[in-house]
């Protein structure tokens, strides 16, 4: 059995942690904005990190800063919004990226829906409430069961090594 010194174990943990970014950033995912309504006022923050969970019952996962203010809005409201950007909303994704929780919404359009916060123009919209909440290392993972769904049948924005894009179809449409 080989002990490494604290020095060595901290280099290997920071040499994973870039080698597992960079293998990340290699993945496109869709670029969205998780939002909540608190005491009348509108929260949200861009994420990349969510997934479609179940059909029976309709759920769906997303994943939060642990320490994030808007974590901590869903907590206490147990409710929040997926807004699936559209390709013409890059701006909207720089600025909800931004540290910090309150002003996001200055300036921006929106309209509650499903009692949360939903962006125009955007490609999809889910209103959920929060069926469960799982620490996940840096971050706390929530599931939730979808009150409301729609599209706007526009191209998503994506992002993939560090810059948004949009999806382009290779060949035909899959079929379930």
């Amino acid at each position: 059995m080989i002990n490494a010194s604290p020095a060595a174990a901290a280099n290997q943990t920071t040499a994973l942690q870039a080698a597992f970014r960079t293998a990340m950033a290699s993945v496109c995912t869709p670029v969205s904005v998780v939002t909540t309504l608190a005491d009348g006022l509108p929260y949200g923050t861009t994420v990349s990190a969510f997934a479609s969970l179940s059909m029976q019952p309709p759920m769906l996962l997303v994943a939060l800063h642990a320490g994030s203010d808007l974590l901590a809005l869903v907590r206490q409201t147990g409710r929040f919004g997926l807004n699936v950007l559209s390709s013409s909303q890059t701006a909207l994704a720089q600025n909800f990226a931004r540290k910090g929780g309150a002003g996001k919404f200055s300036g921006i359009p929106w309209e509650v829906a499903g009692t949360v916060p939903r962006i125009p123009e955007a490609a999809g919209f889910v209103a959920c409430i929060v069926h469960k909440v799982v620490p996940g290392g840096d971050h706390d993972v929530l599931f939730g069961h979808v009150l409301m769904a729609a599209s706007a049948g526009l191209p998503p924005l994506t992002y993939q090594a560090r810059v948004f894009g949009t999806h382009a179809p290779t060949s035909a449409a899959c079929r379930d």
